[in-house]
């Protein structure tokens, strides 16, 4: 019996040393200055740290544009009346879907009723003219009245036939069939309609409202052709060329990428020095919206560098940083000049080439960055 407990006493205190030893290793790092670090196996193992030496990689080199998402100018449509009046009916909001050809609204003007009239009574006129013209012919053939009178009848039937068409034409351009007032059917209101199919973006008038010629009563958009409309300043002008590829995004979503292409860049340099640039897009995407901001990715082009992965790199008081090994279990903090990144690495800018050939921390880095400054403080 007393050997078993001499026993387990040995036990149990080898077992507090094991602990304890655990425990010490298990304390922070020593660094011998702000910027360098030394960790344990143990804490090594527990912040996953792994190195490797630089590769190469081929990195595509980027420009950040942005812009808004456009339509062009035949998928746009303002909608106004020839004629002034007072609009009886407006059935459409904004966001309503309409077809080409479509009443949006209806106006009454005591101006159509005069037209019409107008029209009739021209038409009155011509046939009268066209009669004479034919009797004057008749009478001209049989020598018993002069070719000028034929030439006279002829030339008033002709201006009075100009007269009905240029009367018929006024009632079709409001929205009256000049046939239909020819069989009687006269008209107080015309259709005012939508030119093309689309969407009502704006509404600007309402029932008992007089609206003034010419003036806009809605607004009407075409979705199916959707562009982006990208500011490019001058720097980066000689970059970018008709045909580009470039991904659009918005601040919301950056991971979903809208593909487009370059098809239009300004030839004029507005008053920033930017010049705008026009993209369609490759998709079709109801989400998307006339006015939606977004930026976009250009593919300038391609460049081999040294590069390390993306968790490599860390941020300290407005500097970047990757963690070189330069000893073991030691770290040290090594300032780099980043540049663009792509399938998770970043390109180092102006990197000493000498130093590829070094280990550096390509896993692990920020647990070492907190590790470090938590050490100084």
């Amino acid at each position: 019996m007393k050997n078993f407990i001499i026993a387990f006493l040995a036990l149990a205190t080898l077992f507090s040393c094991k602990q304890t030893e655990e425990k010490a290793q298990e304390q922070s790092a020593i660094s011998s200055d702000g910027n360098q670090i030394t960790l344990t196996e143990l804490q090594k193992k527990n912040a996953g740290i792994e190195v490797a030496t630089l590769d190469n990689q081929d990195i595509a080199h980027k420009i950040l544009l942005n812009g808004t998402v456009d339509v062009p100018p035949q998928g746009m449509a303002s909608v106004s009346s020839q004629l002034g009046g007072i609009v009886k009916s407006a059935n459409f909001l904004p966001g309503n879907f309409v077809k080409r050809g479509q009443t949006l609204a209806v106006i009454e003007n005591p101006e159509m009723v005069q037209m019409q009239q107008d029209y009739l009574q021209a038409k009155a006129n011509h046939n009268l003219a066209r009669q004479n013209a034919e009797r004057q012919s008749y009478l001209s053939k049989h020598q018993a009245v002069s070719a000028k009178q034929a030439q006279i009848a002829q030339t008033e039937a002709q201006t009075q036939n100009i007269a009905v068409q240029g009367l018929a034409g006024r009632l079709s351009a409001i929205g009256v069939n000049p046939n239909s007032v020819s069989s009687g059917s006269i008209q107080r209101t015309m259709a005012v309609r939508s030119p093309i199919s689309g969407y009502i973006s704006k509404v600007n008038t309402n029932v008992g409202q007089y609206a003034a010629p010419a003036e806009i009563l809605f607004e009407v958009v075409n979705t199916e052709h959707l562009q982006l409309a990208l500011k490019v300043f001058e720097k980066d002008l000689s970059k970018i060329s008709v045909g580009q590829r470039i991904y659009a995004f918005t601040n919301d979503n950056p991971e979903k990428k809208y593909p487009a292409e370059i098809k239009v860049i300004s030839k004029d340099f507005d008053a920033d020095k930017s010049v705008m640039i026009h993209a369609h897009f490759l998709e079709k995407d109801p989400a998307l919206i006339p006015g939606t901001f977004m930026n976009a990715e250009v593919e300038t082009d391609t460049r081999q560098g040294l590069a390390v992965p993306d968790d490599a790199v860390v941020s300290w008081e407005g500097r970047q940083y990757i963690f070189e090994e330069v000893a073991q279990n030691t770290y040290r903090m090594f300032p780099v000049s980043i540049g663009n990144s792509e399938n998770g690495f970043t390109q180092l800018v102006n990197f000493d080439v000498n130093n590829a050939s070094k280990k550096f921390v390509t896993k692990g880095a920020y647990q070492l960055l907190m590790a470090l400054k938590n050490e100084e403080e």
